[in-house]
């Protein structure tokens, strides 16, 4: 799991935008493999192929720097401790234990530490996501019923 914490400087910034735009010109929307030239550290030309997706991976990844944002990458069948998946919810660490015991996520035990499937803990912020869109849809039903006007 690649985890950085710290903010892109305004030269990381300013370098990830102009690099996510020109990897996004050249990417073939069709293919499947894409080839690449590297110049390495000896000036030396290397021909790459690498798959689209970890193309499509790279220009995400270089537009959310270009923005400012931190990245972590998580592999899709990782575990996470439970600090790990509270913070991924932007919630304290007891309320998701809280939510564990409940059964709302399932985890395993190894010892006395709980670990949450990555994936579990996605299916899981995207429900309480479309809990929350389904909400404020029925909130704004109700204002036009009352003509509240918004």
């Amino acid at each position: 799991m690649l985890n950085v914490k710290s903010l892109p400087s305004a030269e990381e910034v300013a370098l990830a935008k102009l690099c996510s735009q020109e990897l996004s010109a050249v990417l073939e929307a069709n293919g499947e493999v894409q080839e690449l030239s590297v110049v390495g550290k000896d000036g030396e030309s290397h021909q790459l192929k690498l798959p689209a997706s970890a193309v499509q991976l790279m220009i995400e990844v270089l537009t959310q720097l270009g923005q400012g944002n931190s990245v972590n990458i998580t592999p899709i069948h990782a575990e996470l401790t439970t600090q790990e998946a509270a913070d991924m919810l932007n919630m304290s660490r007891p309320t998701l234990i809280k939510i564990l015991d409940q059964g709302d996520i399932p985890y395993t035990r190894t010892g006395n530490r709980r670990k949450i499937e990555f994936a579990q803990v996605m299916k899981y912020k995207q429900d309480i996501e479309a809990k929350r869109l389904a909400a404020l849809d029925e909130l704004t039903d109700l204002d036009q019923e009352l003509g509240l006007g918004y």
